[in-house]
């Protein structure tokens, strides 16, 4: 099971929303060994595609030695799908790199509602898996935007109310 911070989950989703009509993808950061999703990194899609996502190779490099750096692992990484159910696809099964990862996808095919769903894939193997949101764990001054080239900046995300 996928336990997660609301702040988290609406800050994934505005992202989201932002990108669309492109794929938006990210990682959300932990401790290492905690599986405990603390710290919201989106990232660039490099591919800028409606269809395709793909972290940036040079901003990938740095985030990875951040978190190393930190003391923390991706828990989770998401991405969106822009036309279809919150299902992996092949593509995203075939490189799925990540096994200790949650993988997380938010449809954004509906502009008035939130489909988002987790899943643990290894060796080609996909597994859903419940997600619990929950209120108030994380700092909500955590979630950092970063840029290729540029030094991390925070963000403040307009993220939908419930």
């Amino acid at each position: 099971m996928l336990s997660i911070d609301r702040s988290i989950i609406d800050a994934i989703v505005a992202h989201a929303r932002r990108d669309h009509p492109d794929e938006a993808c990210g990682v959300v950061a932990g401790p290492v060994g905690s599986d405990t999703p603390t710290r919201h990194i989106p990232m660039d899609n490099a591919a800028r595609s409606m269809t395709f996502y793909e972290f940036d190779s040079m901003e990938q490099l740095r985030v990875w030695r951040e978190m190393d750096d930190r003391d923390e692992e991706p828990v989770v990484i998401y991405h969106s799908h822009t036309a279809t159910e919150a299902y992996p696809s092949r593509t995203d099964i075939s490189f799925a790199g990540e096994p200790g990862a949650h993988y997380l996808l938010v449809s954004t095919r509906e502009s008035d509602t939130e489909e988002i769903r987790s899943f643990r894939i290894v060796d080609g193997v996909v597994t859903e898996e419940p997600v619990r949101v929950v209120d108030a764990v994380v700092d909500p001054h955590a979630v950092q935007s970063y840029m290729f080239g540029q030094s991390p900046a925070t963000v403040d995300y307009e993220c939908s109310g419930r």
